[in-house]
């Protein structure tokens, strides 16, 4: 059953100045979203992704087209969707500074109608599944970002939300707590069966947490498939930087690119439907005196690009 429907979804902003065109940030977006599935909805910069959850979730009205979530019309519905969706925006806070989590829990469960009792149960129940607890009774201000996240995401989901909306909400956390953040946001889609709507600009994220990927690209979508179909056809290198110890000399590797060095620093492309990433490494630490190595996705600019260049597209 669908739990997100876009039909021809369309918004346009005047344009700077009197004579200039309207903006089209959003253009006939059409998608099915079924319940319990986990969706990353990505793009370069400007590409209508933030335009488009704000439509979903009933911040802004559309110029044209039509959206249901959870049967409800977003934007002339907005207080009844509210009770059923949580948002969480990476760069935008929903909990108070100079509060626990604990006290503004209490406040955000009176806005969502919870009785102390009910709010209290699933703080708790939240604690565990976010591994959280310790951290519901410290001052806000005083949480690392990764910690606050975590925080951010209990409040997002007080009120048992059936869908999350998610924009960005790995940005500025550093390798371990963006993992940590993935692992929780699976967990909860696989225990609770919660509809995961994801925005991202990092592709680890996409990889991790999505099952089906949805791009946009200047306000109108340009694919949509399953993650694991784009991982075979798109998604089929990885960049290495690796600081050798001792001069390599020739670095002949199958399926290893070199993109550039500079003395014993060398940045590396695998062709991951060659030979995999696992291979590649075990190669390298066996035959050369490897100080350091790192392994990293493409831009994400760099897989729309490959999209756009797909003789399928």
């Amino acid at each position: 059953m669908a739990v997100i429907e876009a039909r021809q979804l369309s918004k346009s902003f005047p344009g700077r100045g009197r004579k200039a065109a309207p903006v089209e940030a959003v253009r006939d977006v059409t998608f099915s979203i079924d319940a319990g599935e986990r969706i990353a909805y990505i793009g370069p910069n400007g590409a209508g992704k933030s335009t488009s959850i704000k439509m979903l979730t009933g911040i802004l009205h559309p110029s044209a087209g039509a959206a249901t979530v959870l049967g409800y019309v977003p934007w002339t519905e907005r207080r009844h969707l509210a009770q059923r969706i949580g948002t969480l925006f990476g760069q935008r806070s929903q909990l108070w500074f100079q509060l626990t989590p604990r006290q503004a829990y209490r406040l955000l469960g009176d806005i969502y109608g919870l009785t102390r009792a009910e709010a209290a149960s699933r703080v708790d129940e939240l604690g565990l599944l976010l591994e959280a607890t310790d951290l519901f009774d410290r001052q806000v201000k005083g949480l690392s970002l990764g910690q606050r996240m975590r925080c951010e995401l209990a409040a997002s989901l007080l009120h048992s939300p059936e869908v999350l909306f998610l924009d960005e909400p790995t940005i500025g956390l550093d390798l371990v707590a963006k993992q940590r953040f993935r692992e929780m946001i699976v967990r909860l889609n696989e225990e609770k069966g919660t509809t995961v709507f994801l925005t991202s600009h990092d592709v680890a994220d996409i990889e991790h947490v999505a099952r089906r990927v949805i791009v946009i690209n200047h306000g109108h979508v340009i694919y949509d498939d399953r993650v694991s179909t784009m991982r075979r056809s798109i998604l089929s290198h990885k960049l290495l930087e690796v600081r050798f110890d001792e001069s390599p000399g020739v670095l002949d590797i199958a399926a290893v690119e070199i993109l550039k060095h500079s003395g014993l620093g060398y940045k590396l492309i695998v062709d991951t439907t060659v030979r995999s990433i696992k291979d590649v490494l075990d190669e390298l630490l066996d035959r050369f005196v490897v100080g350091d190595i790192s392994v990293e996705d493409p831009p994400l600019e760099d897989v729309i690009g490959n999209i756009y260049e797909s003789p399928e597209r």
